[in-house]
């Protein structure tokens, strides 16, 4: 059982009560039946009755209730019909049967019409709806067969002159059926049914909110500047007081551009500075890489190699302070101990060229050479020393060169380092000199191809120096390089005969230099289809794995390390010094003043 929260009548269904409250309360006057309450909404309506009105809502209720279980409902069929006194008229119970959806009271056992009925109808549905709701009393009258039966054809009769309104009330009823809402507009009090017109109503408030912005101007309190929003002048206020130039503006247009020229300007005074601090630790990283950062040279690396062999227990004390003296009186006599020195390399490879390796077509081989590998003083930076001594080894063994030389003994790294300072004194290779600050002593600096060219003229012995600057052949390879080493090694044979198949010159070694090592080429092997192989002495190898060269039973295996390939040599640049003669005193001058610009011969 449904009730009516407006008037307290109960009713069956639930279309029953939709077409109740369409006809009784919506399409009519909303008045409120308990006060003077009017012109107002169903869903008003009902907050007033629930809030004005709850003792008497609940009355009306509880009266409605009691009404319907006298037996008076609308759905019954026991031929008992309500009938009402004529004093109570203007109001009705809350359990009258004239509220029933599409039906008119029967008030008399005969002669009702259609016509009669309906506007006591309406009258009733006014009077209930305009005044104070009363409870009246109910009295049931039992009526008959016929009178039931008139009541029945005064029902389709209604139904039948209003099936048109009866359809329209139909489909109110389902637009009724859906829960309304209301809309409040956040910005002020109006209330609204309709999500649309809300929507029109705060898009206005917006509009006007924006043309209010539009019209405020917001000035700078540092200056007399007026930007059209907050962010613009938050900008320009920053920019007063950026890196503490708080400037006064007032009248001087041109300041801010003043302060992005000194923002700018200590910018790149920054970017300077550290462009300058990292070209510094550049530089410094070079230093330590070609040992000129002071770290000290051969005799304290030396030092510090065998303090920490004794630390680790790999040298006893006594043993460590024997080795430092024969260590200091070698370099106090500038020459060298020959700890690292092995002899007859060259010699052996003769020997082993003569009887094995059936697959070469012409071997050549320079003058006898000792092969010097670096030390615990030198290792890391001293190959280039180490090949001038293989060199100086070999002009000792050379007649043209032996007579010229005063010194007949191999020089320590110390004693070369001294040496070139001498040369670089007497005016050969002044860019070379500034280039190490005139100093090498000391040092772990390291040398290369121009170093040597100043050596061998400071001691009167002709040579130049050859620049492989660029790959001559395919995969970086210096095919050039090659044949250059041939034709130097085969200008020993200027006789018409056919060489034998393998030949020990007079000639030097040559110092072959690329960047970050050096090495000696000793000689050169030819295979019968006609590749060169080099075969090329390092400063890197042993001791131990030299003189494996020395034994025939680990020749075999030793040579691999000796032999050098096209393949072998793929770095972008090579240079050679080769040794040409002896210099006369007056071509040695020449040489010295021509040094001044030492030039090189490239090839390509």
């Amino acid at each position: 059982m449904l009730t009516c929260e407006i008037c307290g009548e109960e009713i069956m269904l639930e279309e029953d009560m939709k077409t109740h409250l369409l006809l009784s309360h919506l399409e009519n006057e909303m008045l409120c039946p308990f006060c003077s309450l009017s012109g107002v909404s169903y869903d008003e309506l009902c907050f007033h009755i629930s809030s004005a009105h709850p003792e008497k809502q609940h009355a009306a209720q509880d009266t409605a209730h009691y009404t319907s279980s006298s037996g008076c409902s609308a759905g019954t069929n026991t031929g008992v019909t309500e009938s009402k006194k004529p004093q109570s008229s203007q109001s009705c119970s809350a359990g009258d049967s004239c509220g029933t959806a599409g039906e008119a009271t029967a008030t008399g056992a005969s002669g009702v019409t259609t016509d009669s009925v309906r506007p006591k109808q309406n009258s009733t549905l006014k009077s209930r709806c305009s005044s104070p709701r009363e409870t009246a009393p109910v009295t049931l009258t039992l009526t008959s067969p016929s009178t039931e039966t008139k009541q029945e054809s005064v029902r389709h009769s209604n139904e039948d002159s209003n099936g048109s309104e009866y359809e329209h009330h139909k489909a109110k009823q389902k637009r009724l059926s859906l829960p309304k809402k209301l809309f409040s507009c956040p910005m002020c009090a109006l209330v609204c049914s309709s999500c649309f017109v809300l929507q029109e109503h705060v898009e206005l408030h917006l509009q006007e909110q924006c043309s209010a912005e539009g019209e405020k101007r917001f000035e700078c309190p540092v200056c007399s500047v007026v930007c059209k929003d907050s962010l613009s002048i938050q900008e320009h206020v920053e920019l007063h007081f950026n890196h503490g130039a708080a400037v006064n503006c007032a009248g001087n247009p041109g300041s801010d551009l003043k302060l992005a020229q000194q923002l700018q300007q200590e910018e790149e005074q920054s970017r300077r500075q550290e462009e300058a601090q990292q070209e510094k630790e550049e530089f410094k990283k070079l230093q330590r890489q070609f040992g000129l950062d002071g770290r000290g040279g051969y005799r304290k690396q030396m030092e510090r190699t065998m303090e920490r062999a004794v630390a680790r227990g790999l040298m006893a004390p006594a043993e460590f302070h024997c080795k430092r003296a024969e260590m200091m009186e070698s370099l106090a006599s500038g020459v060298d101990d020959g700890r690292t020195r092995t002899q007859g390399v060259v010699r052996a490879l003769y020997e082993y060229y003569q009887t094995e390796c059936r697959d070469s077509a012409h071997v050549w081989l320079s003058a006898d050479t000792d092969h010097y590998c670096s030390s615990a003083g030198d290792k890391g930076w001293g190959c280039g020393y180490r090949n001038f001594q293989m060199l100086i080894s070999s002009l000792h063994r050379i007649d043209t060169y032996s007579s010229s030389l005063q010194e007949k003994t191999v020089p320590s790294i110390p004693r070369v380092q001294s040496m070139i300072e001498e040369a670089w004194k007497g005016g050969l290779d002044p860019q070379g000199a500034s280039h190490f600050n005139q100093r090498l002593q000391g040092t772990r600096a390291w040398i290369g191809a121009t170093e040597i060219y100043t050596l061998l003229t400071s001691l009167g012995i002709s040579a130049n120096i050859i620049d492989f600057h660029q790959p001559t052949g395919p995969g970086d390879t210096h095919p050039r390089l090659f044949d250059w080493v041939k034709q130097y090694y085969c200008q020993s044979n200027r006789s018409s005969r056919l060489p034998p198949r393998v030949i020990q010159t007079s000639l030097a070694p040559l110092y072959l230099q690329h960047q970050g090592h050096s090495r000696s080429i000793v000689g050169l092997e030819q295979k019968k289809n006609g590749s060169l192989c080099l075969l090329v002495l390092d400063p890197g190898s042993s001791a131990a794995d030299t003189r494996k060269l020395l034994s025939r039973d680990t020749i075999a295996t030793a040579v691999r390390h000796v032999r050098k390939f096209p393949g072998s040599l793929k770095h972008k640049q090579y240079q050679v010094v080769a040794v040409r003669g002896v210099l006369s005193p007056g071509d040695k001058q020449r040489s010295i003043l021509n040094s001044r610009t030492l030039c090189a011969e490239r090839i390509p």
